[in-house]
C-alpha cells in the first residue's frame, strides 16, 4: 500500500469524526416554544381541571427548583454550589444559578416571558443587549431573571427572588 495513502487515512478518520460532532451539537440544544394556550392562574388548566407540578414538567420538558412558581427550562443545570435560599415561616428568597453551553440567549428569554406569565408573574420591566434582564412581580414577592452569554458560548441563567415589602417602615 502506498505510504502516502495510509498516513492520510486517520486525518480523514479524525476529520470526520469532528464534523459529525459539531453537527450533533449544534442540533442538540433548543429551548423554543411555540405558545398554544393562553395564561391561566398556577394550579390550573384551561379546562379548569388541576395540574399538579410533575404534570407541568412534563409538558414543558422544564421544572420546578426551590421556587415552585419559578418554571426553569430542563436544558439548564443547576449550580447548588453557588446557589442558596434562606427561608422563614414569612417568606423564602435565594438566588438559583443555572448555565448551558450552547443555548440559544432569545429563546431562554421567550421561555421565562411567557412561563412567568403563566404563574402569575407580572412583567414589571426588561432589559435586553449584552445581558438579559427579565423583572417580575407578584403581590407579595419579586423576581430578577438575568441572562447572559460568554465569548465562548456558555448561557448563564440568575434567578433572584425576594418579598417584597415585607418589614419596610414608611417615613
Amino acid at each position: 500500500m502506498d505510504p502516502k495513502i495510509s498516513r492520510g487515512r486517520p486525518l480523514i478518520a479524525l476529520f470526520l469524526v469532528m464534523v459529525v460532532s459539531l453537527v450533533w451539537m449544534a442540533c442538540s440544544s433548543t429551548v423554543k416554544e411555540t405558545r398554544t394556550e393562553p395564561a391561566v392562574p398556577n394550579g390550573q388548566s384551561t379546562s379548569d381541571q388541576p395540574i399538579t407540578p410533575e404534570q407541568k414538567e412534563v409538558r414543558y420538558k422544564a421544572k420546578y427548583y426551590q421556587f415552585d412558581d419559578v418554571l426553569v427550562p430542563d436544558e439548564l443545570s443547576f449550580d447548588p454550589k453557588n446557589s442558596f435560599v434562606y427561608e422563614t415561616p414569612r417568606f423564602k428568597t435565594g438566588i438559583l444559578y443555572f448555565s448551558k453551553w450552547r443555548l440559544d440567549v432569545d429563546s431562554v428569554v421567550d421561555f421565562f416571558t411567557s412561563h412567568m406569565e403563566r404563574d402569575n408573574w407580572k412583567m414589571v420591566n426588561s432589559y435586553r443587549g449584552k445581558e438579559s434582564v427579565l423583572n417580575f412581580s407578584k403581590p407579595d414577592k419579586t423576581c430578577s431573571i438575568k441572562i447572559s452569554e460568554n465569548w465562548v458560548g456558555t448561557t448563564y441563567v440568575e434567578i433572584r427572588v425576594g418579598p417584597l415589602g415585607i418589614g419596610e417602615k414608611k417615613m
